[in-house]
Formats: C-alpha cells, sequence, structure tokens
C-alpha cells in the first residue's frame, strides 16, 4: 500500500487544498492529511476546529476516489511525522514560484534527515493558484464574498468565527 503524506496548517482548509487532496489521491492508496499544530502561525480555527473542517471536505473526495483518507494532527518533525504514519511520500501543492524556493529548501532538508522518503509537487489548478488560506481569513475578516475560495461549510464556519 502506497501511503502519502499532505501537510499544512489548513486554517482554513480551502478549495485549493482540496484540489491537491483530490488529484493526491490519484497516486496513493492511503493519504493522510497532517494538520500540523503550528503554534508559532497562531492560527484562527482550534486544532479540533481544523481537523473537523478537513473530514468534512476530505470524505466526499475519498468516496470518489477510493483513496483511504485520515486526518493526523502533528506538531514534530514533517520527516517524523512521514515515518510515524508509514508514509513514502509527501505531497506538497505549489501555488507560485515563490513556494518553489521555500519548499525547494524544505525537501533538501528532509532528504538529509531520511532519503527514502521522496516529496512529490502537485501544482494547483490554474483557477485555484492565488487561493491561500491567509487571503481568504482577511477578505472574510473584511466582509468580502469567500465563496469562490472555500466549500459552503468553511465559509459558513469562517462567519461564525469571524463574528464571534
Amino acid at each position: 500500500m502506497r501511503i502519502g503524506l499532505y501537510p499544512g496548517t489548513f486554517d482554513p482548509v480551502t478549495r485549493g487544498h482540496s484540489d491537491i487532496i483530490r488529484r493526491a489521491c490519484r497516486l496513493v492508496d492511503r493519504l493522510v492529511i497532517g494538520v500540523a499544530i503550528n503554534r508559532d502561525k497562531g492560527p484562527l480555527f482550534s486544532l479540533d476546529e481544523r481537523v473537523a473542517m478537513i473530514e468534512a471536505e476530505a470524505g466526499p473526495i475519498s468516496a470518489a476516489t477510493g483513496c483511504e483518507i485520515a486526518v493526523h494532527p502533528f506538531e514534530n518533525l514533517l520527516i517524523d511525522c512521514a515515518r510515524d504514519v508509514g508514509a513514502s511520500v509527501i505531497v506538497r501543492g505549489l501555488r507560485a514560484v515563490a513556494d518553489f524556493e521555500y519548499e525547494y529548501q524544505m525537501v533538501g532538508m528532509n532528504r538529509a534527515l531520511d532519503d527514502s522518503i521522496e516529496t512529490v509537487f502537485l501544482m494547483a489548478e490554474a483557477q485555484h493558484q492565488a487561493i491561500a488560506s491567509k487571503l481568504v481569513k482577511e477578505i472574510a475578516r473584511l466582509g468580502g464574498d469567500v465563496s469562490k475560495f472555500v466549500s459552503p461549510e468553511v465559509r459558513a464556519h469562517l462567519g461564525a468565527k469571524l463574528s464571534a
């Protein structure tokens, strides 16, 4: 069984993330979505909220693709998380050239830590390339319409969180 790990903060999960999840499912039998706890980023949503949103988004993708999808919070090194879940491949989404520079460094470090785990980059579909969780939160905070960027369920979560 080929196991992949797709890590991120997912604060919140966007249509771009869902696109990468769907496409990663073509490459692996089991996809583990690693939700980084990452206290330094100061996420809007709690870990439990992010996990619940991802599970809700991933359920239909799993059913449609036949790929087993699991959600796994982690706070350790990415390479250690990959080992913990038995992943042979780390899946990373790329939106722009700026993403590549950072990701290139991460691959080098991860390969130095464990060269048996490969990293695969998937480019976001053109209509999703500009989507970033940070920007989605800013648009929502300022009263803008984020329906092009997130599912109706995530949009409702954003509205509830920001109106509280």
